[in-house]
C-alpha cells in the first residue's frame, strides 16, 4: 500500500476531523462602532459579483455570503498556495500533504472537500475519481480575482454544491496594449518568472500570460506519517503554465469569447525510505462561448467547455498509476429583466469520463440539467429563488432549490435569511475503486439554513452569520464506505472589514461543529475554531501589511483518536513602488517558524521569504 501514487493513496487512506462552540449575537456588541446610527451610504459591499446568482449582482443586495479576493491580495500572499490563500478568509479552512504542488483540500463552512465546486471562468474543474476540486495545478499568476460563495449551491450549479463554490476568474484583455512581467526568488530554492500581454483594438481583445515556477521544497513527510511513507529528502515542484483569451465584439450586442488555461508540472512526494516518487500533473481548461441580446431585456449565453485533470506516477512506484478526468459541458443560459428582478432560465449537460490504470467497472456518466431562478430588489427588500433538476445517468433525478430574503432595516443594518437544498453524487473512487469502493452508494442530500446580520457604516462592516447544514446519506471517509443517516454542521462566522484613512483592517472568527450524527464524532481535518486578524497600511511609495492566523485543533481520523494540535502563524509583506510602473515586494510567511501539520505526518512550510519584482506600465 505504501507504494501507491498520491492519487491512489488519497483514494484508499482515511481522512480526519473537527468541532464547535457557539457565539451569541451579542458578540457584535464587541465592536464599539456599532453604536453609530446616523444614515450613511453603504459602499463597502457594493462590488458586483456573479457566482451567487449566475448573473451580475451587487454584493450588498445578495442574500448569500460571498468572499472576493482580488489580484492585489494575491500578489501580497506570494509564497502561499491557493488553498492557504483561501483559508485566510472567514469560513474557509484547508489541509495539505506538504507544500507547493501537493494534494490539498479546501473546506467551506466545515463541509467535506468534495462538497465544494471549483469553477474556472465558469468551467467545472476537478477530479471525478476523488470527487474533489484539484487545487495544486492552478497557477496563481493566471488569476485576476476569486469569488467564494458560502452555502448551498446545487440549485445553481448541480452536484457537489453542499458547502459552496469557488470561482476563479483568469486575466482578460482590455482596450489598449498592456504588457506585464514579474520575477520572484525565495526560500527553499523557489523562483518564478512570468509575463505577458493583454489588450484590445476595435472589436478584438486578447490576453496571453506565461509562467514558469521551480521550488526545491522541503520534506513533505515526517516520521509520524502513516504506512511507512516517510523519506527525509526534499520534495520539490516545478510547473509551466499558459493562460490565453480572445474576444471578438461581433456587433454592439453580441460577443464571442475563447479561453485556454494550461499547466503541466512534476511534484515529488515521499513513498518510503529512499523512495523519491514523482507525479506528472497536467491540467487544461478550454472554453468557447457567445453571448448577446435577443431583445433589449433578454440576454442569452451559449457555451461549450472542457476541463482535463491528469496525474501520472512516473518514478519509484511499484504500482505505476494514471488518473485522468475529462469533463465536457454545454450550457445555454438566458437572463431576462422583469419588473420583479432578473429571471434566469437555462439548460446544461455535463459528461464526465475517467481514464485510469485502475480497473474501474464504470468509467463515465452524464448529467442533463434544467435550471431557473429569480433575483431582485426593491427598496429595502432583496430576494432570490432558484430551482434545478439534474438527471444523472447513474443515480436518476435530483431536484434542488434555494430561497432567500434580505431586508435593510436601516441604512446601516441589514438582515438576511435563506434555505437551500443540495446533493453530492459519490465519486468513482467511492463507488468502484477495487477493494475500496461500494457500488451501492447513493447521493448525499443536504439541507442548509442561513441567518445573517450585517452592519456597515463609515467604511466599516461587521457581518455575523449562523449556518446549520444537515446532510442525509452522508458518506464517511475510509474504505468500503456506506451511507450513514446524517451528518450535521453547525457554525458561526463573525467578520470585520474597515478603513481608517490609509489603514485597512480585517478580522474574522469561525466556530463550527461538523459531526457524524451516527457516531457523534467530529468530521476529520476541520479546525474547531479559527481566527484571523490582518492589516494593510500605505504611506507614500511604501505599503506594509500582515496577517495573524490561529487555527484550532482537529482530528486526523474518523474515530477521533489522533488529535492534531492547533497552530498560529504570522505573515508580513512590504511593498515599495520603485516607479509608477515598477513594484518591489517582499513577503515573509510563518515569521515564527512554527512547525505544524494539517494532516498527520505531513509538514507545512516553515519560515520563508519571497522577493518579487513586478512591472506593469500604467
Amino acid at each position: 500500500m505504501k507504494n501507491l501514487s498520491y492519487r491512489a493513496r488519497l483514494a484508499v487512506f482515511p481522512f480526519a476531523r473537527a468541532q464547535l462552540a457557539a457565539i451569541p449575537f451579542a458578540i457584535a456588541g464587541a465592536f464599539p462602532a456599532l453604536a453609530q446610527t446616523q444614515p450613511t451610504v453603504v459602499a463597502a459591499l457594493s462590488e458586483t459579483v456573479v457566482t451567487a446568482t449566475r448573473t451580475p449582482t451587487r454584493s450588498d443586495e445578495l442574500v448569500s455570503e460571498v468572499v472576493v479576493i482580488d489580484r492585489a491580495a494575491i500578489d501580497k500572499s506570494a509564497g502561499r498556495t491557493l488553498p492557504e490563500l483561501l483559508a485566510r478568509n472567514a469560513g474557509l479552512q484547508f489541509s495539505s500533504n506538504g507544500g507547493r504542488g501537493k494534494s490539498a483540500s479546501v473546506y467551506i463552512r466545515g463541509a467535506e472537500s468534495r462538497h465544494t465546486i471549483l469553477l474556472i471562468d465558469g468551467v467545472r474543474y476537478g477530479s471525478a475519481t476523488l470527487g474533489t476540486p484539484v487545487w495544486n495545478t492552478i497557477p496563481l499568476s493566471a488569476i485576476e480575482r476569486v469569488e467564494v460563495l458560502k452555502g448551498p449551491a446545487s440549485s445553481l450549479y448541480g452536484s457537489d454544491g453542499v458547502g459552496g463554490v469557488v470561482q476563479i476568474f483568469t486575466r482578460k484583455g482590455q482596450q489598449g496594449f498592456h504588457p506585464n512581467a514579474m520575477a520572484s526568488v525565495g526560500s527553499e530554492g523557489f523562483r518564478e518568472l512570468g509575463g505577458g500581454i493583454n489588450g484590445g483594438t476595435g472589436a478584438f481583445s486578447y490576453a496571453l500570460n506565461l509562467q514558469t515556477q521551480r521550488d526545491k521544497g522541503f520534506s513533505a513527510t515526517n516520521p509520524t506519517v502513516q504506512f511507512g511513507n516517510y523519506n527525509g529528502d526534499t520534495d520539490g515542484f516545478k510547473q509551466d503554465s499558459l493562460n490565453a483569451t480572445l474576444g471578438f465584439q461581433v456587433n454592439p450586442d453580441w460577443k464571442l469569447d475563447l479561453g485556454l488555461l494550461y499547466s503541466d508540472g512534476i511534484s515529488h512526494y515521499d513513498d518510503g525510505p529512499g523512495r523519491d516518487s514523482r507525479d506528472t500533473l497536467e491540467s487544461q481548461v478550454v472554453r468557447i462561448g457567445i453571448e448577446g441580446k435577443v431583445l433589449p431585456s433578454w440576454k442569452t449565453n451559449l457555451r461549450y467547455s472542457s476541463s482535463t485533470d491528469e496525474t501520472n506516477a512516473i518514478v519509484a512506484s511499484i504500482m505505476p498509476s494514471k488518473f485522468k478526468t475529462q469533463q465536457r459541458q454545454w450550457t445555454w443560459q438566458n437572463d431576462v429583466d422583469t419588473p420583479i428582478g432578473v429571471a434566469l432560465v437555462g439548460i446544461e449537460r455535463l459528461e464526465q469520463k475517467v481514464d485510469s490504470s485502475t480497473a474501474y467497472t464504470v468509467t463515465r456518466r452524464d448529467i442533463s440539467s434544467v435550471f431557473a431562478g429569480l433575483n431582485g430588489n426593491a427598496g429595502p427588500h432583496s430576494w432570490q429563488v432558484n430551482l434545478r433538476r439534474d438527471r444523472n445517468s447513474q443515480f436518476g433525478n435530483s431536484t434542488t432549490g434555494f430561497a432567500g430574503y434580505g431586508y435593510r432595516i436601516t441604512p446601516a443594518w441589514r438582515a438576511n435569511a435563506s434555505y437551500g437544498t443540495s446533493f453530492t453524487a459519490p465519486s468513482f473512487n467511492q463507488l468502484y475503486f477495487p477493494g475500496f469502493g461500494t457500488p451501492t452508494l447513493r447521493p448525499e442530500e443536504g439541507r442548509n439554513t442561513d441567518l445573517g446580520v450585517t452592519w456597515s457604516d463609515a467604511g466599516h462592516t461587521v457581518k455575523l452569520v449562523h449556518f446549520n447544514n444537515r446532510i442525509r446519506g452522508f458518506i464517511p471517509s475510509g474504505p468500503l464506505p456506506a451511507n450513514v443517516p446524517r451528518a450535521r454542521i453547525n457554525g458561526w462566522t463573525l467578520g470585520y472589514e474597515g478603513e481608517m484613512g490609509a489603514l485597512a483592517l480585517r478580522a474574522s472568527l469561525d466556530v463550527l461543529d461538523p459531526r457524524n450524527e451516527l457516531t457523534g464524532r467530529r468530521l476529520p481535518r476541520r479546525n474547531r475554531n479559527q481566527a484571523m486578524v490582518g492589516a494593510d497600511y500605505t504611506v507614500g511609495a511604501w505599503s506594509l501589511g500582515g496577517n495573524v492566523l490561529h487555527a484550532g485543533d482537529r482530528f486526523d481520523d474518523v474515530a477521533n483518536t489522533y488529535r492534531i494540535k492547533g497552530y498560529t502563524t504570522v505573515d508580513l509583506n512590504v511593498g515599495y513602488a520603485v516607479s509608477k510602473d515598477l513594484q518591489l515586494q517582499t513577503s515573509l510567511t510563518n515569521l515564527g517558524d512554527k512547525q505544524y501539520e494539517t494532516i498527520r505526518g505531513y509538514n507545512q512550510p516553515g519560515r520563508s521569504v519571497v522577493v518579487s519584482l513586478r512591472w506593469q506600465p500604467k
